[in-house]
């Protein structure tokens, strides 16, 4: 072994490079990803958000501007909003739909020019459930009365979401089976309509949801009791899906890792259900978000505090993740992907707050990205 002392100039380097760190020029965050066919060309993904401004389930001119102008803003993934997959899905009145010709049509314009900017289209197909039938947010989302219009609400069981919702209708399983159609059909439509992605909304206390956590599913057939049986509808839209959605194409799944309630669905019955997913070879993402099921939650609010389930499961499951919930700092970002915990950062808030969000973080991580011609001009702060 050579035990000399290095020359005093390769000390001084060595202590330079110590003490002056460099950037990496290519942040992991705006690295490109493929699904499939499908290549993303960052890890950042505009979560579908829902606007309640559709008239009729048709998405209209600020449904356009609000995902054009994501896409401009840089993102590598565009999500429309939950879209339902039959009339009485909707969340209110004004929620976006996919059931018929029309909306197929509308959805296509916004698909397309999301993917001219460079951007990855993709929609979420969705079903409300019990909780379908509201007013809007800022309408108090309270339970639409008669006179307002509202009406009859489905779920696994007759069991309604509180004490102001009224009790759904349990579905038995020739509605189920036509439910399974519906998204079969919505899916069509999405890839009529030149979508990249789609993904599946098993979240938020909606249909699919419901079907999965033992506190709203207490069905004794074979859709209910035991693990096996619940998750037996998710699984089930997923083959229908898949049946109209091309092979080269990815399929997402957003579900709540948690319900945050005693007795109800876990991280460790997600992780279940990935490595099912999995296995099965026809989801590519699971979107890891939580709670919704009940007004019981107790949720532990703080950025980032969903991170930990989306890199549980791509740990425990093998399978990539989304990770979502509070994240706004591009130093956040970059650290979740960077790190392994999650393959793409899923993002609501922060681009409500700033549709060109990635632009910004590019220039806090030190990234290059290309601006378009038309707004050089702004690329000087």
């Amino acid at each position: 072994m050579d035990t000399r002392t290095p020359p005093a100039s390769a000390s001084a380097s060595v202590e330079s490079d110590r003490k002056i760190l460099q950037r990496d020029p290519n942040p992991h965050l705006f690295r490109p990803i493929a699904f499939r066919s499908v290549t993303a060309r960052n890890r950042i993904m505009v979560s579908p958000m829902c606007q309640y401004s559709a008239t009729n389930g048709v998405p209209d001119e600020w449904h356009f501007q609000n995902l054009a102008s994501r896409a401009v803003g840089g993102a590598g993934i565009v999500f429309a909003e939950a879209t339902n997959v039959e009339p009485r899905g909707r969340i209110t009145h004004h929620c976006t739909g996919l059931w018929n010709d029309e909306q197929r049509d509308a959805f296509a314009r916004i698909a397309r020019f999301v993917r001219a900017q460079g951007a990855v289209a993709g929609i979420q197909l969705a079903h409300g459930g019990r909780k379908s039938s509201c007013t809007r947010p800022w309408e108090g989302g309270k339970p639409l009365t008669a006179e307002q219009g509202g009406w009859e609400t489905v779920a696994p069981s007759a069991i309604s979401f509180s004490e102001r919702h009224p009790v759904p209708r349990e579905l038995d399983e020739e509605a189920i089976a036509g439910l399974v159609a519906l998204f079969a059909a919505s899916a069509r439509r999405a890839r009529a309509a030149g979508f990249d992605v789609i993904e599946l909304h098993a979240a938020h206390g909606y249909l699919m949801h419901e079907f999965l956590s033992p506190l709203s599913n207490r069905r004794s057939d074979r859709y209910g009791g035991s693990f096996e049986n619940r998750i037996r509808f998710l699984l089930e839209v997923v083959d229908s899906v898949r049946s109209e959605w091309p092979e080269d194409k990815p399929l997402f799944v957003r579900i709540s890792c948690s319900d945050w309630v005693e007795g109800g669905w876990d991280l460790e019955s997600s992780v279940k259900l990935a490595q099912i997913l999995k296995s099965g070879g026809q989801v590519d993402l699971i979107d890891s978000s939580s709670g919704g099921l009940s007004p019981q939650q107790k949720i532990p609010l703080h950025p980032g505090y969903q991170v930990p389930f989306a890199a549980a499961i791509r740990s425990r499951a093998g399978i990539a993740t989304g990770a979502v919930g509070l994240i706004s700092s591009p130093e956040m970002a970059e650290q979740i992907v960077a790190s392994g915990q999650a393959d793409l950062v899923v993002m609501a808030r922060a681009f409500l707050n700033d549709p060109y969000w990635p632009r910004h973080a590019a220039k806090a991580l030190k990234a290059k990205i290309p601006w378009p011609p038309q707004y050089e001009r702004g690329d000087i702060f």
